[in-house]
C-alpha cells in the first residue's frame, strides 16, 4: 500500500520501486505447504543506466513523470533469469561469477517490460523522477526535522508549485504526508521492537505533541499505539 493506492501482486506477479518510497504490505495467503517466498533485489541509477546504454538507448525523454511503483506480469524470460539466479543457491561457488551476470539480465528484463520508462527515468540526470529521488533522499535523511518547501524545491531545482506536481505524481503524496509517513512507520518499529512507550517515540521521530502524535497514528493504522502494538504482538505469537 502507498498513501491510499492499494497494489495487489500475485506469485505470477513482480512489483517494483524506483525511489524509496514508505509503502506498507501484507501476506494475504500463506501456508506450510506453500510458504510465502520472495526475491528483493536492488540496482543502483548507475547499474540502470549501464544496462540501458549496453541496450542502445537514447536519452531524451526526461518530461515523462508516473508514479515510482508499479505492478507487472511476470514473463517467461524474466521468470527464467530469476530462477537462474535463485539456482545459484545449490552451486555457491558460482555466485561471483554468474550472480551479476543473472541480475543484470534480471534488469534488463523488467527495462524492456511495459513499465520500463518508469525506471529509466532513476538513471537519466535531470529528469523530474531523478530530482525528485534527490528530494526523497534529503527528507528520510532527516525525517524528523522540520520541513522548509523553498528548500525542498531549490535541491530539485523546481517551482515550489512544480515540486508539489511532480513529488505526488511520483509518491502519491505530497513532501509533508510523506515525512509524516515515515515517522510514523519509524516510531511503530521503535514501539514494537524497543522499551518505549507512545510519547517517547513520538518526540524521537520529530513529534512535538503526543496528542497529535497519537490521532495520526490511530488515523494511518487504525489503532491507537498501545493497542496496535498488542494487537501485532499477539498476532506474532499465533
Amino acid at each position: 500500500m502507498l498513501a491510499k493506492e492499494r497494489y495487489r501482486y500475485s506469485p505470477a506477479d513482480y512489483l517494483v520501486a524506483s525511489v524509496n518510497l514508505p509503502v506498507a504490505g501484507q501476506v494475504i495467503k500463506a501456508s506450510s505447504e506453500e510458504p510465502y517466498l520472495a526475491l528483493k533485489l536492488e540496482f543502483t541509477p548507475g547499474q540502470v543506466l549501464e544496462v540501458l546504454s549496453d541496450s542502445g538507448f537514447q536519452g531524451g525523454r526526461k518530461k515523462h513523470t508516473k508514479r515510482a511503483m508499479f505492478v507487472s506480469k511476470t514473463e517467461q524470460p524474466l521468470l527464467s533469469a530469476v530462477s537462474r539466479l535463485a539456482c545459484l543457491l545449490d552451486t555457491p561457488q558460482d555466485i561471483p561469477v554468474l550472480a551479476p551476470i543473472f541480475t543484470k539480465e534480471i534488469l534488463y528484463r523488467v527495462l524492456q517490460g511495459p513499465h520500463g520508462q518508469t525506471l529509466e527515468q532513476i538513471a537519466i540526470e535531470g529528469s523530474y523522477t531523478y530530482r525528485i529521488k534527490d528530494v526523497i533522499e534529503y527528507i528520510m535523511k532527516d525525517f524528523d526535522q522540520a520541513l522548509r518547501i523553498e528548500e525542498l524545491a531549490s535541491i530539485a531545482n523546481m517551482s515550489v508549485p512544480s515540486l508539489h506536481r511532480h513529488f505526488k505524481a511520483v509518491t502519491a503524496m505530497s513532501p509533508i504526508q510523506f515525512q509524516k509517513q515515515l515517522r510514523l512507520q519509524e516510531a511503530r518499529r521503535l514501539l514494537l521492537t524497543m522499551s518505549v512507550d507512545a510519547a517517547d517515540a513520538a518526540f524521537r521521530v520529530g513529534y512535538e505533541s503526543p496528542s497529535q502524535f497519537s490521532r495520526e497514528y490511530s488515523r494511518m493504522f487504525g489503532f491507537p499505539p498501545k493497542e496496535d502494538i498488542k494487537r501485532l504482538r499477539e498476532n506474532l505469537t499465533k
